[in-house]
């Protein structure tokens, strides 16, 4: 028996969307900080059955929303497993004492006059090199949040830098794999499309640190530097501190550059961290081995087990820093990836009732020249990256939707691509609910709408990207078109 489904209309395609702004805006008054904690998961949820209803009005069938919403889920698989995957590293490199070095280092080379700044280059520099913003917010990130609480510098704005370097050189890294999908998506070559990039990235990186360095010097006569000192004595007296400590940040950097996988590079930098600790940690590992354990070995290799999977609670007098040196582990992700399960689910049903289609197709009606095309795409990427919760997803929908819109007004595929980039990607890490948004908050412990004032980096690369159509600076043609900004 053949089963038709009626197309949904645009107030049906609205409804789940508006009741899910309405029920986060009321998560985040209601909860503040913990929304993204239970209140946000209910939300996205009860969307997703909003949007499971009308899509039963219109014929759709429990089996083939189901079918779409475990395809759906898949697709974050990959990130699931990574930011669990991440968690671990955190254990065993909190545990083996490298995150603590990279502090005690921090603390002794870095100024708070220009410590925002420093933070979002030296981000962005090794972003670059190993093409993974998350990666560089889980290692370098949570290093630079530790510097800045010892100087007592905003964690907001040291978070907006670290985010804002993260992102930079993610998106100008051949080894994204955002930076390979946009320009797929697109139909163009990936070198080209970083060429083309680096003339919105490039300016916005600039104007970012030029804004870091305002703030920093206007935090400078603040910050109380007299806990340097003290953070770092403290720091020599729990762990062995060394540049020997930093061999397996130097691993996995290895591992990014030749091109290996994320998920196994990381399990390979868990690993190598916890085989570091029970070489150079034993002092550390002693103060957290079960008393009952005759045996220290099989105690060793106990606490390495347990950070890899519930993370490490390390005893300290000062209080900023035992909440930095303890936690990680798989068992600390778990709230994100019920977000990300949670947010997934949504997507999947709005896509699979068509319902988003319907929402981007009304878009594209509105569509009368470049400089709309390019604002509608800008807004369309950050708009499927607030209701799919995934970027990739939010590059790829987009692009699928408006390639041929680009065609028909003679636009060279990299101007796709670029614009697809410079929203899709660079948009998700603000949106609390987003994986990428929800991942930085686990990995740097600062809430998403608190960094976003700060991360100016993705503020202004949407903001240069529609006023460059606006102008026609920079906007390449096929061969035998007009050029007009209309």
């Amino acid at each position: 028996m053949t089963v038709t489904t009626k197309r949904p209309s645009y107030l049906q395609a609205l409804i789940p969307l508006l009741a899910l702004i309405a029920m986060l805006a009321s998560s985040v008054f209601l909860f503040g900080e913990d929304s993204s904690y239970g209140p946000n998961q209910i939300a996205l949820l009860i969307a997703a059955a909003i949007a499971t209803v009308i899509a039963f009005n219109n014929g759709y069938q429990w089996g083939d929303i189901e079918k779409g919403i475990t395809e759906g889920i898949s697709v974050a698989l990959g990130a699931i497993l990574i930011i669990l995957m991440v968690g671990s590293l955190i254990g065993t490199w909190l545990l083996a004492g490298i995150v603590p070095t990279m502090i005690y280092y921090g603390l002794e080379l870095l100024s708070p006059s220009w410590f925002y700044a420093a933070a979002c280059i030296i981000c962005a520099i090794v972003a670059l090199s190993i093409g993974s913003s998350w990666t560089t917010a889980a290692t370098i990130g949570v290093a630079l949040i530790g510097v800045a609480t010892g100087m007592e510098l905003s964690l907001a704005i040291t978070a907006g830098a670290v985010v804002s370097g993260a992102y930079f050189g993610d998106k100008m890294s051949p080894l994204s794999d955002t930076t390979n999908l946009a320009p797929a998506v697109s139909g163009t070559e990936l070198f080209a499309h970083i060429r083309y990039m680096s003339w919105t990235a490039f300016p916005a990186l600039g104007i970012s640190i030029v804004l870091f360095l305002i703030l920093g010097w206007s935090a400078s006569s603040s910050a109380n530097m007299d806990s340097l000192d003290a953070m770092q004595s403290e720091l020599r007296n729990l762990f062995n501190i060394s540049p020997v400590m930093l061999i397996p940040l130097a691993v996995l950097f290895v591992l990014a550059v030749a091109k290996k996988p994320a998920l196994p590079s990381i399990l390979i930098g868990a690993l190598v961290g916890g085989l570091w600790a029970l070489l150079f940690q034993q002092d550390v590992i002693a103060t957290l081995a079960n008393p009952d354990r005759a045996n220290f070995v099989v105690g060793a290799f106990e606490v390495v087990w347990l950070a890899l999977a519930s993370g490490v609670q390390i005893a300290s007098d000062n209080a900023d820093l035992e909440s930095l040196i303890s936690g990680g582990g798989m068992e600390s992700m778990i709230n994100t990836v019920w977000l990300i399960i949670s947010a997934m689910t949504f997507g999947a049903v709005m896509e699979t009732t068509g319902l988003l289609q319907k929402l981007i197709r009304g878009i594209l009606k509105a569509v009368k020249g470049t400089t709309s095309l390019v604002t509608a795409t800008v807004f369309t990427c950050f708009g499927a990256n607030v209701l799919t919760a995934d970027q990739y997803m939010a590059i790829v929908l987009p692009g699928r939707m408006f390639r041929e819109a680009y065609a028909e007004a003679g636009l060279d595929p990299r101007v796709l691509s670029r614009t697809l980039e410079s929203s899709g990607t660079i948009t998700s890490a603000l949106i609390p609910w987003n994986t990428c948004g929800a991942y930085m908050f686990s990995v740097l412990g600062v809430y998403p709408l608190h960094y976003a004032p700060f991360a100016f980096f993705l503020l202004l690369v949407p903001m240069l990207t529609i006023l460059y159509a606006y102008t026609n600076f920079k906007i390449l043609r096929l061969p035998g078109h007009e050029t007009t900004a209309a």
